[in-house]
């Protein structure tokens, strides 16, 4: 990753991959079987950072080695795609994971078997060189989501100029599609003078928010999460927070795999330990509905599942909710079985999110001034 003044992260790619391609080269020149280092990719090596509250990879190693035909040929395939993305580099290209996939049918042995090692493969190349797969210009199927908000970007488009974008007063009501490379070399954060970032799981949630005006009632930036966020929505908000110092809040349903979305945004996830500290923003507050909202808004709920359950139980082992806050709310929502919609709100009409419910709880948590 690097800083706008910082050496392009197109040139830094190709330099990190060269290295990469003459440390194998040199050990078949050295009459050694080539391989390539990487941290074991297990469950047993991740772990939870309470110093950067992130997960990451332990210190245990693993190798991709020629020493057996399986490992040779993830070498090869190794190669293949690092000449790729040269390539897609040069030209100013870019790839999906499912296009590298059809792409490598026509590198012979080469070739992948599916698309899992395609994409393991992918991250493995951001492992081992510290950069992410969009500086490579592999991107995934989805892209990022939308936000509205005063924040002006400049982003570079595909003729290669740069556009100035507000995100509040230039957009429709879809607002500011976030693409898939969010780094300083394809969008600029300009200025903003927001107070701080809701990041909203639901369209719908999101479309209410606008529609009320919550941007510009609030001065705030939203942020569509489209449910499990997107790396790039992640990036997008890290960003925000890193450089223009705001605060961010994440708005979810209440249930247990929105309290992992709002986890995923706040510490990472396990897929992605090697660069959580590019994607996650540890200082994000939860302000979605909770057990503790559905009894004292007296929410419309649905009865837990038997999935539910089981997922609330992990959470109580799960380092990212290990506090009081989240110990005492997974307690009682498994006391009171049930679960809550962010829609459910609107039992008592449609600007009560915007005129009540928000405000008291932006309140309380200091995010908003009395």
């Amino acid at each position: 990753m690097t800083e706008p003044n910082e050496q392009p992260l197109g040139e830094a790619a190709v330099k990190k991959l060269y290295e990469l391609a003459e440390s194998i080269y040199d050990q078949i020149d050295g009459g050694k079987i080539p391989k390539m280092v990487i941290p074991l990719r297990t469950k047993g090596n991740i772990r939870f950072d309470p110093k950067h509250s992130v997960w990451k990879y332990g210190s245990a190693k693993g190798a991709r080695t020629a020493k057996k035909t399986q490992g040779a040929l993830m070498l090869l395939r190794t190669m293949f795609v690092m000449e790729l993305i040269e390539d897609m580099i040069k030209d100013q290209k870019s790839s999906t994971l499912r296009e590298m996939y059809y792409i490598s049918e026509g590198w012979g042995k080469g070739k992948f078997h599916s698309q899992d090692e395609s994409n393991l493969l992918a991250e493995d190349l951001e492992i081992v060189t510290g950069l992410m797969r969009e500086d490579f210009k592999l991107r995934p199927e989805e892209n990022g989501a939308s936000v509205i908000g005063n924040v002006t970007i400049e982003e570079l488009d595909r003729k290669g100029r740069k556009k100035r974008i507000n995100c509040l007063e230039d957009v429709g009501d879809s607002g500011y599609g976030i693409p898939y490379n969010v780094e300083a070399d394809k969008v600029q954060l300009i200025e903003s003078d927001a107070d701080f970032i809701i990041a909203i799981e639901t369209g719908g949630m999101f479309d209410r928010l606008v529609e009320n005006g919550f941007a510009e009632d609030s001065n705030a930036v939203l942020v569509h999460l489209k449910g499990q966020p997107a790396r790039s929505t992640r990036r997008f908000i890290k960003r925000l927070h890193d450089e223009m110092h705001l605060p961010v809040v994440v708005f979810t349903d209440g249930d247990p795999w929105s309290f992992r979305i709002f986890a995923s945004v706040a510490y990472g996830a396990i897929k992605t330990a090697h660069i959580s500290e590019f994607l996650a923003t540890p200082t994000a507050e939860f302000i979605g509905i909770t057990a503790s909202d559905i009894l004292r808004y007296d929410l419309p709920t649905d009865k837990l599942s038997d999935r539910d359950v089981k997922a609330l139980e992990a959470e109580l082992k799960d380092p990212r909710f290990n506090d009081e806050f989240w110990r005492n709310e997974i307690e009682t929502m498994l006391k009171i079985d049930k679960k809550a919609e962010q829609q459910a709100l609107a039992k008592y009409g449609l600007n009560y999110v915007t005129d009540k419910y928000l405000p008291e709880k932006l309140t309380e948590m200091g995010v908003l001034k009395k």
